[in-house]
């Protein structure tokens, strides 16, 4: 597996896809969210495909403290990215789904709250019909944080915020450092790097 080049956006690129392919960029982090402006859409997928960008989908509430972290809200998070995976973009099966946990939690954090989080997510996605898409469960989160989810067997993928490489080898994706990219007409867009780990599928995925 070669080493792939990604960037994470929290908007919209279907107007810059060929753009960024042609500066090397191969895969392309977009949200799930309840905000519409937000959230990949079926055509961006389809525009990211079609440049030759593959996709990787991350549900990212926003929230970055400890009280957002339950059963329940996994739960309701889980379900309600199932759906968006499902329903609006046919993302295949097989590919992952990235929880993000947005803040530097601690021991006892990572082992109550943010556990039952994953527990619930993984609730929600135990129900979907056998003949319905199967997705993986990732997290995106510190290095401790994303192991004990992956160790806990919570999560088959995962994504390392920042740094933390040495620390903890066993990632799927690692975050890399704020870049500003050139597109049309002189505009440039603000996104975060990101890279692949040779070792290890990350769940990547193109749609039809």
């Amino acid at each position: 597996m070669n080493v792939l080049t990604g960037v994470k956006a929290p908007f919209e690129l279907t107007q810059y896809a060929i753009a960024i392919k042609q500066q090397g960029i191969d895969f392309a982090i977009r949200h799930y969210s309840h905000q519409s402006g937000r959230s990949l859409s079926l055509a961006e997928a389809r525009a990211l495909t079609d440049a030759g960008i593959q996709i990787g989908a991350l549900w990212d509430a926003g929230e970055a403290r400890p009280g957002y972290f339950n059963r329940a809200q996994g739960c309701a998070d889980g379900a309600a990215a199932y759906l968006m995976a499902q329903s609006v973009i046919a993302q295949p099966s097989g590919s992952a789904i990235y929880f993000a946990v947005n803040l530097l939690p601690g021991a006892d954090e990572i082992e109550g709250p943010i556990t039952r989080y994953f527990e619930g997510v993984n609730q929600a996605f135990r129900a979907a019909l056998p003949e319905e898409r199967q997705y993986q469960v990732g997290i995106y989160g510190s290095s401790a944080c994303c192991a004990a989810i992956v160790e806990g067997g919570l999560a088959t993928v995962s994504w390392l915020a920042s740094g933390g490489a040495q620390d903890y080898g066993a990632y799927s994706l690692l975050q890399l450092y704020p870049a500003s990219l050139r597109v049309d007409d002189g505009q440039r867009i603000s996104v975060e790097m990101a890279c692949n780990s040779v070792d290890r599928p990350a769940g990547l995925f193109r749609v039809l």
